[in-house]
C-alpha cells in the first residue's frame, strides 16, 4: 500500500532534504507545496495522508495551516519540520494538532523512528514484499526533481542558524522570539541600507560589528539595535541600571554575543567548518542607518547580505542582524551547495 505524503516548505533545499530523509523502503507518493495555501488546497483535495510541515513560510505560516486543518477537520497526520527549536514552538504546534516535531536539518534515522512509531513505515513487511516483487526492489519514494539556487541554499541554512540563536535568546530572556524569513540579496556596499526592511527614516539606531573567517569564507556580522528598545532590553537582562551610555553599550555587546555566537556556529556546523570570530566593535550610537553603514560606502565589492529581524513577542524591542559575506566566499558556498544537492 502506498502512503501519500505531502512536503510543505517554501525552501527548495528543505523540500529536497526532507524527501531524501524518507526511508528507501517506504513506498510513497510524494508531493510538494511551496506555501501553506497550496498545502491546504492539496489536503482539501485529499491528496495526502501524511504531511511534513514547515513553520516559517510567507503568505500562510505553519501555525495558520495547523489552525485551518483543525478548523476544517482535514484528515491528515502532520509532523512539523522546523528550524525554530524554541520549546514554546514545540508546545504550540502540539496544541494545534501536530503529532510530532522534527528539527532541521532532517535526519533519516529520526524520520524512520517516527514513521515506524506512527505505523506509516513497517520495514520488515515492505522489504519482504520487495524481495518477492521485482517491481518494488529499487523504487523507494518517488518525487520530482528539485532545483536549488544559491539564494535558496543560504536562506535555508540561515533559517536553521536563526532557530538556534532565537532558541538561546528565548531561553535566556524567557520570551518567545518570532521567526522571520531570512532575506538574502547580492548588494553593493553602498546599497546595504536598502537591505534593512524594518527601519524607519526617523528612527535612530546603535550598531556593533564583528568579523569572522573560515576556510573559504569571510565576512562580518552587524547588529543594528533600535535606540527606543534599550531600556526594555536592559530590564529583561536584569541590569541594575536601565539607562545611560554605558548600559547601552553593554546591551549591544551582550546581544551581539548571544546572537552572533549562536548564529555563526549554526552556519559553521552546516558548512562543516569552524568560524573564527574577531573582536566586536561599536560602529556608532544614536544615528540613522545610512550613517552607521557609511564605512561600507568606500568599498567597491559586492556582498552577499543575509538580513534577520528579531522580534520578541509582546515586547516593543527591535533589532536587525546583517550577515555580510564577501564575493570571495561565493565559490566555496557554491561548492557546498553542489555537494548537498548531488
Amino acid at each position: 500500500m502506498t502512503t501519500r505524503i505531502l512536503i510543505c516548505d517554501d525552501s527548495a533545499l528543505a523540500r529536497k532534504q526532507m524527501a531524501r530523509a524518507l526511508p528507501e523502503g517506504l513506498q510513497a507518493d510524494v508531493r510538494f507545496a511551496v506555501d501553506g495555501k497550496e498545502a491546504l488546497a492539496k489536503l482539501r483535495n485529499h491528496e495526502a495522508e501524511l504531511m511534513f510541515l514547515d513553520l516559517n513560510m510567507p503568505e500562510m505560516d505553519g501555525y495558520e495551516v495547523l489552525e485551518e486543518i483543525r478548523k476544517e477537520d482535514l484528515p491528515v497526520m502532520t509532523i512539523v519540520v522546523s528550524g525554530d527549536i524554541q520549546p514554546e514552538a514545540r508546545e504550540r504546534v502540539k496544541k494545534l494538532g501536530a503529532i510530532d516535531f522534527i528539527k532541521k536539518p532532517t535526519e533519516t534515522s529520526i524520520v524512520v523512528r517516527l514513521l515506524t512509531e506512527y505505523g506509516v513505515y513497517r520495514p520488515g513487511d515492505i522489504e519482504d514484499a520487495a524481495l518477492q516483487d521485482a517491481s518494488l526492489r529499487s523504487t523507494g519514494s518517488t518525487a520530482p526533481e528539485i532545483s536549488v539556487s544559491l539564494n535558496d541554499y543560504l536562506q535555508e541554512i540561515s533559517n536553521v542558524a536563526m532557530g538556534r540563536s532565537s532558541d538561546l535568546l528565548a531561553r535566556l530572556l524567557r520570551v518567545f522570539v518570532k521567526q522571520p524569513i531570512p532575506k538574502v540579496a547580492f548588494l553593493a556596499n553602498s546599497e546595504l541600507h536598502m537591505a534593512i526592511s524594518s527601519v524607519s527614516d526617523s528612527d535612530t539606531y546603535s550598531a556593533v560589528c564583528q568579523g569572522f573567517t573560515g576556510a573559504g569564507i569571510a565576512g562580518e556580522a552587524l547588529l543594528l539595535f533600535a535606540d527606543a528598545s534599550f531600556k526594555d532590553m536592559a530590564e529583561m537582562l536584569h541590569y541594575e541600571n536601565l539607562e545611560g551610555e554605558a548600559v547601552n553599550v553593554e546591551v549591544l555587546m551582550d546581544m551581539s554575543s548571544i546572537l552572533f555566537g549562536a548564529f555563526l556556529k549554526g552556519i559553521g556546523d552546516q558548512l562543516d567548518l569552524k568560524l573564527g570570530l574577531g573582536h566586536p566593535t561599536v560602529l556608532g550610537q544614536h544615528r540613522q542607518i545610512t550613517e552607521l553603514l557609511e564605512h561600507h560606502r568606500t568599498r567597491e565589492e559586492q556582498l552577499l547580505c543575509i538580513e534577520i529581524c528579531y522580534t520578541l513577542e509582546d515586547r516593543d524591542i527591535e533589532c536587525d542582524m546583517l550577515i555580510l559575506l564577501t564575493e570571495d566566499s561565493v565559490p566555496f558556498l557554491e561548492d557546498r551547495l553542489q555537494y548537498l544537492v548531488d
